[in-house]
């Protein structure tokens, strides 16, 4: 579609359809929702009264952190395209220098590149809706089409190939650092573990029935089981990491901050999924403790009365020993599910089966 074509998609009446590219994962997702509600609001504020559709295409972002904006729409090609305009969603972090890039956007060739990760880890939809708006309005050169304030929201400076908009100042690094969490879904990561689970609680059972470990949990108090619990759900990070190769060395100077971000992400997500696993195994064995004990048979061996906090604190050491059982485990389990929270992985992965593809192809 020519530049003539695109500008007579602005005319009082016209139809003007919006292609939403994402990334599998978290920015489908978003997609899928935006392309349902993003008609009906674009509608409601568009003087010219025109008629709007969107489409949704699943396609990963291959490119690296770093590609200029040039880059990215000669690589997209969004002339190529039948719709009207292009909105592409990543979940690839972008930054300028240190400051978090939420969006790009070129008018000459309606298009826009929109970080996910960038509007932060809470009320995502809302936030990649408020900037495709903006983005949209921008490349319209109507601003009435996007959200009050936004504009104000998200500061913006003009770039080679278009205009860029930052993160909202306050907390910017943080709100980064969330939005990549949350890109990784940790809550997958826990579903991911299933051998893992049942590892750390066959441990767990078998620990259970040693009057040894009743002692244990009786006099060591909440200071060392917290400890133990901390230990516990390190080694068990540390041990995903290694034996996942998780972890991102940089190659030169220039992605020394890169790799501190995306291993912050990863680490973070892996101890959300690994904390979640650690409650489910002290639900698990808790529930088994009260099932196989009777109050009787432990107040025998720990030689006083015993209550419910008795059973929690057994329960509680029993989940610090399985998560370390459960880090063995961890071995046994396909890469795909635990790769999926380590952005560098992910990003290999994707560039891996692309070139298959183009190979078998």
């Amino acid at each position: 579609m020519d530049a003539n074509e695109h500008w007579r998609a602005g005319a009082a009446g016209e139809r003007v359809s919006v292609l939403l590219i994402a990334d599998p994962g978290k920015p489908a997702d978003v997609a899928e929702r935006l392309a349902e509600c993003l008609p009906g609001r674009l509608q409601g504020r568009d003087r010219l009264e025109r008629q709007w559709s969107t489409c949704v295409r699943l396609e990963p972002y291959l490119l690296a952190e770093g590609a200029a904006f040039a880059e990215v729409i000669d690589a997209v090609d969004p002339s190529a395209e039948s719709e009207d305009l292009v909105v592409y969603l990543t979940d690839l972090p972008r930054r300028e220098d240190t400051l978090p890039v939420v969006a790009d956007v070129s008018a000459d060739h309606r298009f826009a590149l929109i970080s996910v990760p960038g509007v932060g880890g809470i009320q995502i939809e809302r936030r990649v809706r408020t900037v495709t708006e903006l983005a949209i309005s921008h490349m319209l050169g109507e601003p009435e089409l996007a959200p009050a304030r936004a504009a104000r929201r998200f500061p913006s400076v003009p770039i080679a190939s278009g205009i860029r908009y930052f993160t909202p100042p306050g907390l910017r690094r943080l709100r980064l650092v969330s939005g990549m969490v949350r890109a990784n879904r940790p809550w997958r990561l826990v579903t991911g573990l299933s051998k893992v689970l049942v590892g750390a609680f066959a441990t767990g059972a078998i620990a259970l029935a040693t009057d040894t470990i009743w002692m244990f949990a009786d006099t060591m108090g909440p200071w060392r089981m917290s400890a133990a619990t901390v230990l516990s759900v390190a080694a068990m990070i540390l041990w995903l990491i290694l034996d996942h190769e998780l972890w991102e060395r940089p190659q030169s100077a220039a992605e020394r901050n890169r790799s501190v971000l995306y291993n912050l992400a990863t680490v973070i997500t892996l101890g959300v999924g690994v904390g979640v696993l650690h409650v489910a195994l002290f639900c698990l064995l808790l529930f088994t403790a009260g099932l196989a004990l009777s109050p009787e048979l432990l107040s025998s061996v720990l030689r006083h009365g015993v209550n419910f906090s008795d059973y929690l604190t057994l329960a509680w050491l029993l989940a610090s020993i399985a998560t370390i059982g459960g880090a063995l485990g961890s071995g046994l389990e396909d890469d795909t599910a635990v790769k999926e929270a380590a952005y560098g992985a992910r990003q290999r992965r994707r560039i891996d089966e692309q070139s298959s593809s183009s190979n078998r192809a």
